[in-house]
């Protein structure tokens, strides 16, 4: 759901927190460069690679392309290369008559970039838009654009189809679509309109949106929508990156370590789709009896997100991810039901429960002993291949100093309104984490504590004495974990600005 303005956030801070969470024997981590390097299975890092299937039938003939939070003009992101990763990736595999995006539009365009608001209080802004008003406005954007493609002198035409593209927020604007179009009498026939969502807050099982549907928090603006409808009659595909802690919560959120996977996930993973092919994700299984036409594809990530700090430690940071991970996934996996397992179906709404299955916790001694194993097999043979050479000084000493022979404080003259604005502004970054910090805080002691009181109240009802206790204390959890880290990140970028605004006055 965010954007470049979170993924240049505070590296180092996130470095230093993951690490220190694993235990504090790696205090010496330099700054991670928050990226896709190890983190997939399998992936065209370049973003063009060679494309997966056709998916859907459906001649379309021309497509909308909305991008994700703190990304308004599709155009603009992945630093403008954003509009051909996708293209590449999910519009011309799935949808062959599409032509190359162009801007500007020189000859047959029939890829529309559909700029709408995508903004996400606080993480893409103090001052931004909430994540309920700008999903409204976007709803309202995308749904006049839809009847606008699909009238008579539209640019679809008579026998063609309009395909939808949206990534993150903007998969919720399509979601919530959905929805209204299907309340019309007179909505666009099921073979006019395709959806193809990626990185979905509202995907039925695991959606951050829909792991937690129900909950309001007015204080941050923020609506947990509920899922995707998996009965539309419009052929729709989404795809999930595992671990993706917007598109793939824990279901089981008293694994504290599997939320702040999760959460490592939105830094990490979440970000990845538009280079991202196709063709790396699975087809996941639907509930017997299923004749919907939404396909559900999850790709496997190798390298848990919460290892990506450690692996930045230079040296030694590899080796030591290595002895970790085969123990820390599977302890990882205790907050999932297994996503590629036939028994787990993707189209079903799944909210948070309160333990895993018998057979994976029966399962859970063997499976340590094995990753134990693993672990030390991995850590000796990725420490034998590295040397001391590896570990370059210059890198470490590289930007440690100034430029020399010059005055870093200018002339008198311009210092002192110089130094004025720098202390201005740092002032402002400062105190401007103080309002989402309330809100966050706000949101702790009123809404989140509502929303489970009801939960209880709704097991009680039931006759449920087990999770009228239990899904309260869950869900607390796991709340208060993304709330932690979101405040965390608030934090990081108030420091960062900070830290921005004096070193710069002091020509740093």
């Amino acid at each position: 759901m965010m954007g470049h303005h979170i993924r240049s956030m505070g590296t180092t801070l996130l470095a230093l927190l993951g690490t220190a969470l694993l235990g504090g024997a790696v205090a010496l981590a330099t700054p991670v460069a928050a990226g896709p390097r190890s983190v997939w299975a399998e992936v065209v890092l370049a973003g063009l690679g060679d494309p997966g299937p056709i998916l859907h039938d459906a001649d379309v003939s021309y497509a909308e392309v909305m991008a994700g939070s703190g990304t308004p003009i599709p155009w603009l992101g992945k630093d403008g290369q954003y509009m051909q990763m996708v293209f590449h990736n999910y519009l011309q595999p799935s949808f062959g008559s599409l032509h190359a995006p162009q801007t500007p539009c020189i000859d047959g365009c029939n890829v529309n970039a559909l700029v709408t608001p995508e903004g996400l209080y606080p993480m893409t802004g103090v001052k931004d838009l909430p994540l309920n008003t700008s999903v409204e406005r976007g709803v309202e954007i995308l749904h006049n654009q839809i009847l606008t493609d699909l009238a008579a002198n539209g640019p679809v035409g008579d026998d063609g189809a309009l395909g939808v593209l949206g990534y993150s927020q903007s998969s919720v604007i399509a979601s919530l679509e959905m929805e209204k179009l299907a309340g019309m009498t007179d909505a666009p026939d099921a073979d006019q309109l395709n959806f193809i969502l990626l990185g979905n807050p509202m995907n039925p099982n695991g959606g951050l949106l829909s792991r937690f549907a129900g909950l309001n928090i007015p204080s941050m603006g923020l609506n947990f929508y509920g899922a995707t409808p998996a009965d539309t009659i419009y052929p729709t595909d989404i795809y999930t990156i595992q671990y993706d802690g917007f598109a793939d919560f824990p279901k089981y959120p008293l694994n504290v370590l599997a939320d702040l996977n999760a959460f490592a996930g939105i830094y990490y993973v979440h970000g990845t789709y538009p280079e991202t092919a196709a063709n790396a994700f699975t087809e996941l299984a639907t509930s017997d009896g299923y004749a919907g036409v939404t396909n559900y594809f999850m790709m496997p990530t190798t390298d848990l997100p919460l290892l990506e700090p450690v692996r930045g430690i230079p040296l030694i940071g590899n080796p030591i991810a290595e002895l970790l991970q085969p123990d820390l996934k599977v302890l990882i996996d205790l907050g999932y039901d297994n996503p590629f397992a036939a028994t787990t179906y993707a189209d079903v709404a799944t909210p948070f429960g309160l333990f895993p299955q018998w057979s994976a916790i029966e399962a859970l001694p063997g499976n340590l002993v094995d990753g134990t194993k693993d672990g030390l097999e991995n850590f000796v043979n990725s420490l034998s291949g590295i040397s001391l050479s590896d570990l370059n000084p210059l890198d470490l000493l590289s930007g440690a100093g100034g430029a020399a022979g010059t005055d870093p404080l200018g002339s008198v003259a311009s210092f002192l309104p110089n130094a004025v604005n720098a202390l201005s502004d740092a002032a402002a970054n400062a105190y401007a984490a103080l309002l989402p910090t309330a809100d966050i805080g706000n949101a702790l002691v009123t809404s989140m504590p509502a929303y489970l009181l009801n939960l209880s109240l709704d097991n009680l009802m039931d006759g449920d004495l087990l999770n009228a206790v239990g899904l309260p204390l869950a869900g607390a959890v796991g709340l208060a974990t993304m709330a932690g880290g979101f405040e965390f990140l608030v934090i990081a970028d108030a420091a960062q600005a900070v830290l921005g605004d004096l070193t710069g006055l002091i020509g740093i």
